[in-house]
């Protein structure tokens, strides 16, 4: 963060340096700090972006933890706690060279989101099945292909938005 202001702060006494040589140098100089700042603002939204998706990570971890041990109730408290990081992705504003981008990342989480809430409601009735309400297991092989397409879905468009944000 601190290089990124100093680097901005060497391009703006540039262009200053610059603006005041000549008048057609002045042009050039403001296309330049406007491209310098487009650049600065793009960083910083990837930056932000990649923070939210570690946050994201650690708190799955918690998750996989909790399905390692049956518990459905750590699941939920775990699911909800990467939801908090996948609404923080959402909530991020994206320059406007990059507004597609942001709405892949969003479409993409949102993919996951549905999938780890159909896990455990998946997971919920099978855990909470009584002899007097049985879970229906003929439904267990399509929920779970459902669930595992949703989430195939959810990882292909994040890898789909990171290519396009490598490539700008």
């Amino acid at each position: 963060m601190k290089h990124s202001k100093f680097s901005r702060r060497v391009a703006l006494a540039l262009v200053s340096v610059l603006a005041a040589a000549t008048l057609a140098l002045a042009g050039c100089a403001q296309q330049t700090s406007a491209a310098t700042d487009e650049q600065t603002e793009s960083r910083q939204y990837m930056s932000t972006v990649n923070q939210t998706m570690e946050d994201l990570a650690n708190k799955l971890e918690g998750f996989e933890d909790a399905v390692s041990r049956d518990d459905a109730v750590t699941m939920r408290t775990q699911a909800d706690n990467a939801f908090k990081a996948l609404d923080a992705l959402a909530a991020i504003e994206a320059p406007e060279a990059l507004k597609d981008v942001q709405a892949g990342y969003v479409d993409g989480c949102t993919k996951l989101k549905d999938a780890l809430n159909a896990y455990i409601d998946l997971y919920t009735e099978i855990d909470s099945a009584t002899d007097e309400h049985p879970f229906d297991y003929s439904t267990y092989r399509d929920r779970l292909a459902s669930i595992q397409e949703l989430y195939n879905e959810g990882t292909a468009i994040l890898e789909e938005t990171d290519q396009k944000a490598t490539e700008l």
